[in-house]
């Protein structure tokens, strides 16, 4: 049997059955804390916009203060995230997207309660470039993003990257087409939203 052309064959087919079978099982075994992890990096990225983490990065820790802070609402068909602080909402997180230079870029922009402010940003998915348009969900690049006046924005332009003129962000150097991506994806967007809400 084994001298048999078959062999190999039915050797490998049994093999790989086997292998799927393993990491079927454990895919299912693990679904539940895929899915823990990856509803807790969400809580954590909309904490982060509003500045509110806990000291403590313990996903326990993260729920609870999500838990306690956080409300879902929508808004003219928008979902959106809310703080809530002394039992109102302080502060929006708004959903943003657009494409970037390699791929969809899906994030959150932070704006204070009577939308004149931009308070934050997190980037919830992207696929630029490592070391250069992925430096867009670094810290240095998104702290940038706190406490920016909109209020007088002219013709939608709410940020403007460097080096335009009447900048308010600073580009990523080397990463000029997604760091235009950006601005453009958070101009337009914020300006629908605006739209749909009456602010604007």
């Amino acid at each position: 049997m084994k001298n048999s052309l078959y062999y190999p064959i039915l050797f490998m087919i049994a093999v790989t059955v086997v292998f799927i079978a393993i990491l079927a099982s454990i895919n299912y075994m693990l679904t539940d804390t895929i899915a823990f992890n990856q509803e807790s990096e969400l809580r954590q990225k909309i904490l982060y916009i509003f500045d509110v983490l806990p000291e403590n990065d313990d996903p326990q820790e993260i729920k609870r203060a999500f838990d306690e802070k956080i409300k879902q609402k929508t808004i003219n068909d928008i979902e959106v995230y809310t703080l809530i602080e002394n039992n109102q909402e302080a502060a929006y997180a708004v959903p943003i997207n657009g494409p970037g230079l390699w791929g969809s870029i899906n994030a959150y922009i932070g704006l204070n309660k009577d939308f004149t402010k931009i308070i934050g940003i997190e980037f919830i998915t992207q696929s630029e470039t490592p070391g250069l348009g992925g430096r867009i969900s670094e810290d240095i690049y998104k702290n940038q993003f706190r406490n920016i006046d909109i209020e007088g924005a002219a013709d939608g332009n709410y940020i403007i990257s460097s080096p335009q003129p009447g900048s308010n962000v600073d580009a990523i150097a080397g990463a000029t087409q997604t760091s235009s991506a950006v601005v453009k994806m958070i101009n337009e967007d914020l300006n629908t939203f605006f739209e749909s809400t009456g602010v604007r």
